[in-house]
C-alpha cells in the first residue's frame, strides 16, 4: 500500500503539532553549567549516579577533587575536573580509626568502650574537616583558579554536606545551592532543618527507634549534647576561622546549611522513622537502585549451581579491607556446613576454613546479586547505599554494623522485620550460624522485606527523575528561596517562644498584683472617709 503526498503532508504536519505540543508542557532547561564539590568514599558513589543523570540530560558538570582522592577519577567522560593538590589523605585517618573502631567493638560494650570510641570519632572527624578546609583554602588563594570559577557562571553547586566546605565556595561566589544529603557536619540533616523532638526522634549513634522509654530518652539526649558539642568546640572554631579570614562580613556554616535552597534527602519514609519535614526537602532514597543486570558469565554459572538452595551474598563495604583473621575463620567456618552457594566479597588473608561451596571476590556487582532470584540473604555492614539496594530488591538483611550510621540503618530494617542485626563483639561460630539460619529459615524476613520493597516502588515518580527535576527546577529558577522557612533568622527563644511566655506569665502576674493595690487603695480610701465622718 502507497501513502499519496497528501497524507504525508499530514503526517508531517501531526508530527510536528506533536512535537510542539510536547514542547510546551514540559517544562525546558538550557544545558546547565553545574559545579560538584563532592565528598569522598562511598558518598562519592552516589554522587556519581546523579552526576551520570545530568550529564545525560545535556549539562555540563565540572568535580572538584583532591590529587589523592581515592573514588574521583581526574579524568572522565562525564565531567572535567578542577584537581587540588593535598598532601594527607583522609582515607589513611579513616583506616586507623576502623581499626581501632573494631579492636574497641571486641572489647564488648562498657562505658570504658563507649568513652573510647567517641573520643576516637571526634578526633578523626575534626582532622577531616581541617584538612578539607586546608584543600579550600588552596582554592581561595590560586586568585586565577577563583577568577575561572567566577568566569564561568555556573548555575549551581550541588555539594555533599558531610564535609561542608563546598558551602563556603558556592557562598563565595554567590550561587544557588543543592544538598545531596544525609549527613551534615552537626550529625543527622533534619536536626539542622526540621523540628526534630527528641521524645521521639532518636539521635544519630544512639541505636534507638521512635519508640523510647524514659531512660532512653535521657540518653538520646545526652547522644544529641555530644554531636552539639561536636559542632560547637571543634568543628565551628575551624570553620569559623576560615570564615573570619576570607569573608568580611564572617558567617556561620550551620546557617549556610540551613540556606541551601533545595536539600535531596538520600532517605524516605519506607526506611525512615517518620518525622517532620520541610518543603525544601525532597526524598530520594534508593535513587541509586536499578533493575538487575545479566551477571557476568562465570558468576551466572556459580549462582545457578546452587540450585533450589540459592545463593547468599557477603559485602561489608569497600572501606573494610579485612576482618579480623579468627572473625573471618569462623564466619567461613559457618558458610563451608551451609547448603547454599555463597559469594564474599573478601579482601585479605584468604580465611583457613574456606569451604569448596564460598567464592571469595574483591569485586561484586552487588546490585545485580541483589536482584537475582537465586540470592536469599544479603550479609551486610549496613552502608546507606547497600541497605537502599536491599530494600529495592527486597532482599532480607543479615547485619554485622562497624562503624558510623551503620547500626542505626539496619536498625530500621530490623524494626520493620527484614533483618537482623550481629554486633561484632558478639560474633562467633555458633552466633552467626544461628543469626544466618534465622534469617535463611524464617519467611517472615523476606516477606518483610518485599513489603518494604512494594512500598518503596510504589511511587509517583521515580527518586532519581524527582531529583533530577529538582536540580534543573533550581537552574530554572536561580535558585528556590520561597521554599525555605524564615525560622533560621530567628533566635532560639523566639523560635521556642519564651519571650512570649515571659510576657504572659508577667501579664498574667500583673493582674492579681494590680488587683491587690486597687483593693487596698479602695480599702485606705474608704477607711479615710468613714474616719472623717466619725470625726465630724
Amino acid at each position: 500500500m502507497h501513502s499519496s503526498p497528501e497524507h504525508g503532508g499530514i503526517l508531517l504536519l501531526g508530527v510536528c503539532l506533536l512535537s510542539s505540543l510536547l514542547l510546551f508542557t514540559t517544562p525546558s532547561c538550557h544545558g546547565g553549567k553545574v559545579l560538584v564539590y563532592p565528598a569522598d568514599g562511598s558518598h562519592w558513589v552516589n554522587m556519581k549516579v546523579l552526576i551520570e543523570g545530568l550529564h545525560a540530560r545535556g549539562h555540563t558538570i565540572t568535580v572538584v577533587r583532591n590529587s589523592n582522592s581515592w573514588y574521583i577519577t581526574e579524568k572522565s567522560p562525564l565531567y572535567t575536573s578542577i584537581t587540588i593538590q593535598q598532601k594527607e589523605s583522609f582515607k589513611n585517618f579513616i583506616e586507623i580509626f576502623l581499626k581501632k573502631h573494631i579492636m574497641a567493638q571486641r572489647e564488648g560494650a562498657s562505658a570504658l568502650t563507649f568513652c573510647k570510641l567517641t573520643k576516637e570519632f571526634l578526633s578523626m572527624t575534626e582532622e577531616g574537616h581541617i584538612l578539607a578546609l586546608d584543600v579550600l583554602a588552596h582554592i581561595f588563594d590560586d586568585k586565577e583558579l577563583m577568577k575561572s570559577l567566577q568566569e564561568a557562571e555556573y548555575d549551581l553547586v550541588l555539594i555533599d554536606p558531610a564535609i561542608a566546605t563546598g558551602l563556603l565556595l558556592a557562598r563565595h561566589l554567590k550561587l544557588p545551592v543543592v544538598l545531596n544529603a544525609r549527613w551534615i557536619t552537626s550529625g543527622e540533616g533534619h536536626f539542622a532543618i526540621a523540628p526534630s523532638p527528641l521524645s521521639y526522634i532518636p539521635s544519630p549513634g544512639s541505636g534507638f527507634t521512635d519508640k523510647m522509654t524514659f531512660v532512653q530518652r535521657v540518653q538520646n539526649v545526652l547522644f544529641h549534647s555530644i554531636l552539639k558539642f561536636q559542632q560547637k568546640f571543634l568543628l565551628g572554631p575551624s570553620y569559623n576561622a576560615f570564615c573570619t579570614k576570607y569573608f568580611k562580613e564572617g558567617c556561620d556554616i550551620i546557617s549556610l546549611i540551613q540556606e541551601a535552597d533545595i536539600w535531596l534527602m538520600r532517605s524516605d519514609f519506607v526506611f525512615e522513622f517518620p518525622r517532620p519535614t520541610m518543603p525544601n526537602v525532597v526524598y530520594m532514597g534508593g535513587f541509586q537502585c536499578k533493575p538487575a543486570q545479566p551477571l557476568p558469565t562465570e558468576l551466572e554459572e556459580f549462582v545457578q549451581s546452587a540450585g533450589e538452595h540459592g545463593v547468599v551474598v557477603m559485602s561489608l563495604g569497600s572501606l573494610v579491607n579485612a576482618l579480623p583473621a579468627d572473625i573471618a575463620d569462623q564466619i567461613a567456618s559457618v558458610f563451608a556446613k551451609l547448603p547454599q552457594k555463597v559469594i564474599w566479597r573478601h579482601v585479605g588473608e584468604r580465611p583457613s576454613t574456606l569451604g569448596n561451596n564460598t567464592l571469595l571476590v574483591k569485586w561484586m556487582p552487588q546490585n545485580d546479586l541483589l536482584g537475582h532470584p537465586q540470592t536469599r540473604v544479603f550479609v551486610a555492614h549496613g552502608g546507606t547505599n547497600g541497605v537502599q539496594e536491599a530494600i529495592y530488591h527486597g532482599t532480607p538483611v543479615l547485619g554485622i554494623p562497624l562503624f558510623f550510621d551503620q547500626y542505626d540503618n539496619l536498625l530500621r530494617l530490623q524494626e520493620r522485620g527484614a533483618a537482623k542485626i550481629l554486633e561484632l563483639a558478639n560474633i562467633n561460630g555458633p552466633s552467626f550460624q544461628q543469626a544466618l539460619n534465622q534469617v535463611l529459615t524464617q519467611t517472615s524476613y523476606r516477606e518483610n522485606m518485599q513489603r518494604l520493597s512494594d512500598l518503596h516502588r510504589d511511587q509517583p515518580i521515580k527518586p532519581m527523575d524527582s531529583a533530577l527535576f529538582w536540580l534543573e527546577y533550581v537552574m530554572r529558577h536561580r535558585g528556590a528561596s520561597h521554599l525555605r522557612t524564615s525560622v533560621y533568622r530567628l533566635p532560639w527563644y523566639s523560635y521556642h517562644s519564651l519571650d512570649v511566655l515571659i510576657l504572659l506569665l508577667a501579664a498574667g502576674g500583673a493582674v492579681p498584683v494590680c488587683t491587690g493595690f486597687l483593693v487596698r487603695f479602695f480599702w485606705r480610701t474608704c477607711w479615710k472617709n468613714k474616719n472623717k465622718v466619725k470625726i465630724d
